[in-house]
C-alpha cells in the first residue's frame, strides 16, 4: 500500500534581513511536522527557502555596495547556516533567483494572461516600499502603513493587474465550505471580514526602469513581476509544476505555515492566483502569532528584549530550544518568549521529569538487576494504567497534531512521563528489592520503566532529534525496529536482557540564580561595548557620571547645515553660541534634512575637545532623544538667546 503524502512549507524568507526568532519558530514547527509525519508512516516532504527579488532587495544590495545577486547569495546562505544550528532537515531549499523557479513563474503568468485575467492599466496611490505594494486609504493608520509605521510614497505608474476581485465570491464560498482551510479559526474570520467588501484587482508588475531586479513579464520585457506573485509560486515550482512527479505526489496535501503579518497574500492573493491558473488549492493555511520579548512587548534592540534563538542554541543546545518553542507557545497566539522562560521549562520538564525518570530507572536496574533489563512477570495494577496510557498515546498525538494543537500534543507526552514517575513512587522498587518473594514484581516494574523510556524516546524524536539516541544508548538499545511508530502502538516490544549503562546526565539542572547573575553581567558588559561602539561610529566623546557636573550645556542656533560626503548618517552644522561660531558633525542625517535644521535653537555640549569625523572637525555634541524608530533633537523656544546656559 502506498504511503499517505504530507507536504509542509515555511514562508520563503525575505533576504533583506538576518534570520531571527520569528523565522526560527516557524521553521522549527515545520521541521517537527515533517519529522512527526515521517515517523507516523507518511511520505513527508518539507520545503523552505528564500525570497530574493524586489525593490527592497535592490535597495539593500545598493546600501551594502554589492550587486543584487551577490547580496542575495550571501544572505540566503546565512539562512541555511542558521537552520543547521537548529537541526532543521528540509527536503528542498528553494531560491526565487533559481532558473527552475523563474521558468514556472513565467509559465503561470502566461497561463493567467491567456485566460484573460491580466490587463494593463495606470494606477495612482499610496505605495509602501516595505510592503512593496499599493495600500488603500482604509489600510492606512494615521496616514501610515500599519506594518512598517512609515508614510507611503505617492506614486503613479502603469502596471499589469490581476483580476483578483473576479474571484472574491468564489473564495468566500470556498472558505465557508472548507472550515479548516485557514487555521486557527480567528484568522479564518479575519480573512472573511476582508472579503466582505470589494478587494479590487492586484498590481502584479513593476516598471523595469524603476525595479530592474525581478523576473521579466513574459509578454512585456519592460516590466518585472511583483514580488508576491513571484514568491508565492515557489510552493509549486519547487515540486516541478506542472508535470513533476513531486507535484502530483505532494501538492494536494500541502500545509502552509506563515506568520499572521503575511496572511493577506497567502489567504487571498495565492488562492485566487491558483484558481485562475487552474491549479488545485492547497490543503491548510496555518497562521502563527507573533513572538514578543520576555516583557510582553514587541522585541527591539532599544528595549533590550530581543531573544536570539541561535545564541540560546549555542548555550543550551538545539534540542532544548526546539522543545521550548514547541511546548511553550500555543500555535496561533502571540506569546512572550525569553531565556528565563526557557530555563523554567527546561528545569521542570526536561531536568525534573524526563531527566529524573531516566536517571532513576538506569540506577535501579543497575542496582537491583545487575545492570540488565529484566524479563517482566505478570502485569498488575497500577501497571495497567501506565500501559493503557502508552498504547493510547499515538492516536492522541495524531489527533492533536492534525489540528495544529502542537503544545497540547507535547503535554500528552509529558503526562505519560509524569505517570511513569508516579509509577516509581507507587511501586517503590527499593522496597520490593528487600523482599525475595517480590523478585518477579520488581522485575516487572523495572521492565515497565525501561519500556516507558523507550516509548518516550520515540515520541520525542521529532521534537528533540538528538536526545532519543542518548536514551537508547543508556538503555542498551541498538535495534532500529524499536524506534519506529509501529513499535510504540503495542506495549512490550523491548527485549529483556539488554545491558544498561549510566552515561552523561542528559539534562543537568540549570541554576536559575547563577544564570541570571551571569546574564546580568554579560548584559552590562554588552551595553558598555555597544556604547563604546556607537561612540566610535559617531566619533563622539564619552562623558562619565563623574564628569557630568563639568558638562557645559549651552543654547546654540543652527546657521547652516549640509550632508557630509560619503557618510549616510552625518550632517555638518554651522552653529552660533552667543558671538562664537562653531562646527558640529552629528549622526542625524536619517532623521533631519539640512533645510529643516536651519534656524532651530538646539542644546549642545560646549566644553568638549574637538574631534574629527570623516575628516571634518566637530566642536561639540548636540542633545537628542530617541527610540527604536525615530530621533528628535532637544530644542528650545526661539526667544531664548543663543549662548544661554542650560541649568
Amino acid at each position: 500500500m502506498s504511503k499517505k503524502a504530507f507536504y509542509v512549507t515555511t514562508p520563503i524568507y525575505y533576504v533583506n534581513a538576518e534570520p531571527h526568532i520569528g523565522h526560527a519558530y516557524t521553521t522549527v514547527i515545520a521541521d517537527f511536522l515533517a519529522r512527526w509525519h515521517r515517523l507516523a508512516g507518511y511520505d513527508s516532504y518539507f520545503l523552505t527557502g528564500t525570497d530574493e527579488h524586489g525593490e527592497k532587495i535592490a535597495q539593500a544590495a545598493q546600501k551594502a555596495g554589492q550587486e543584487p545577486q551577490a547580496f542575495v547569495d550571501k544572505v540566503s546562505n546565512r539562512f541555511k547556516e542558521a537552520w543547521k544550528k537548529l537541526c532543521i532537515e528540509y527536503n528542498d531549499f528553494i531560491r526565487t533567483t533559481e532558473p527552475r523557479h523563474k521558468k514556472i513563474v513565467q509559465e503561470i503568468l502566461q497561463k493567467v494572461y491567456d485566460a484573460g485575467d491580466i490587463y494593463y492599466g495606470e494606477y495612482e496611490g499610496h505605495y509602501c516600499v516595505g510592503c512593496e505594494r499599493f495600500l488603500t486609504d482604509k489600510e492606512l493608520v494615521d496616514g501610515r502603513c500599519p506594518d512598517h509605521g512609515t508614510a507611503p510614497e505617492k506614486r503613479k505608474e502603469g502596471n499589469y493587474f490581476f483580476r483578483m476581485e473576479k474571484y472574491r465570491e468564489w473564495l468566500i464560498d470556498y472558505i465557508n465550505s472548507h472550515p479548516d482551510f485557514i487555521r486557527p479559526e480567528g484568522y479564518r474570520n479575519e480573512v472573511l471580514s476582508i472579503l466582505s467588501e470589494p478587494i479590487g484587482d492586484l498590481s502584479i508588475s513593476r516598471p523595469r526602469e524603476r525595479v530592474p531586479w525581478g523576473i521579466p513579464i513574459p509578454w512585456d520585457e519592460n516590466h518585472v513581476t511583483y514580488v508576491w506573485f513571484d514568491a508565492l509560486i515557489n510552493y509549486v515550482s519547487a515540486l516541478g509544476y506542472p508535470d513533476g512527479k513531486k507535484f502530483h505526489r505532494y501538492w494536494d496535501s500541502a500545509w502552509h505555515l506563515i506568520g499572521k503579518d503575511i496572511i493577506k497574500p497567502h489567504a487571498i492573493f495565492w488562492p485566487t492566483m491558483l484558481k485562475s491558473a487552474g491549479i488545485p488549492i492547497y490543503k491548510h493555511l496555518n497562521v502563527g502569532g507573533f513572538l514578543m520579548g520576555p516583557d510582553g512587548r514587541k522585541m527591539s534592540k532599544t528595549l533590550g528584549n530581543v531573544v536570539d534563538p541561535f545564541d540560546l542554541s549555542e548555550k543550551y543546545g538545539p534540542d532544548v530550544v526546539r522543545y521550548y518553542l514547541l511546548s511553550d507557545v500555543p500555535y496561533g497566539q502571540d506569546a512572550a518568549v525569553g531565556e528565563s522562560h526557557l530555563i523554567a521549562r527546561y528545569n521542570t520538564d526536561l531536568a525534573n521529569d524526563l531527566g529524573n525518570l531516566l536517571s532513576r530507572t538506569i540506577t535501579m536496574i543497575e542496582k537491583f538487576s545487575d545492570g540488565k533489563i529484566p524479563a517482566p512477570g505478570v502485569a498488575e495494577s497500577p501497571d495497567d494504567e501506565l500501559i493503557a496510557m502508552a498504547e493510547s498515546l499515538p492516536e492522541k498525538l495524531e489527533t492533536k497534531i492534525s489540528h495544529m494543537e502542537l503544545n497540547a500534543a507535547i503535554r500528552e507526552i509529558w503526562r505519560f512521563i509524569g505517570r511513569a514517575n508516579k509509577y516509581i513512587d507507587e511501586t517503590m522498587p527499593w522496597s520490593l528489592a528487600k523482599n525475595p518473594n517480590q523478585k518477579e514484581r520488581l522485575n516487572t516494574v523495572l521492565y515497565n520503566l525501561a519500556e516507558a523510556l523507550r516509548i518516550t524516546a520515540v515520541h520525542i524524536s521529532p521534537i528533540m532529534p538528538n536526545i532519543p539516541s542518548k536514551i537508547f544508548e543508556q538503555l542498551g538499545i541498538a535495534d532500529d525496529k524499536l524506534s519506529t511508530w509501529e513499535s510504540v502502538k503495542k506495549w512490550g516490544q523491548l527485549s529483556p536482557g539488554l545491558t544498561v549503562s549510566r552515561k552523561e546526565i542528559i539534562f543537568p539542572r540549570i541554576d536559575e540564580k547563577a544564570k541570571a547573575k551571569e546574564a546580568e553581567a554579560k548584559g552590562k558588559q554588552k551595553a558598555k561595548e555597544d556604547a563604546k561602539a556607537e561612540v566610535k561610529e559617531e566619533g563622539a566623546n564619552v562623558i562619565t557620571i563623574e564628569d557630568f557636573a563639568k558638562v557645559e550645556l549651552r543654547i546654540a542656533e543652527v546657521l547652516e547645515a549640509e550632508k557630509v560626503k560619503g557618510a549616510d548618517k552625518l550632517l555638518k552644522l554651522q552653529i552660533k553660541i552667543g558671538d562664537e561660531r562653531r562646527q558640529i558633525v552629528a549622526g542625524i542625517a536619517k532623521h533631519y534634512t539640512p533645510e529643516e535644521l536651519v534656524g532651530k535653537k538646539i542644546v549642545v555640549v560646549a566644553n568638549l575637545k574637538p574631534a574629527k569625523l570623516r575628516g571634518e572637525v566637530s566642536q561639540g555634541m548636540l542633545l537628542a532623544a530617541s527610540n527604536e524608530e525615530s530621533l528628535t533633537l532637544i530644542t528650545v523656544d526661539r526667544d531664548i538667546d543663543s549662548g544661554a546656559r542650560v541649568k
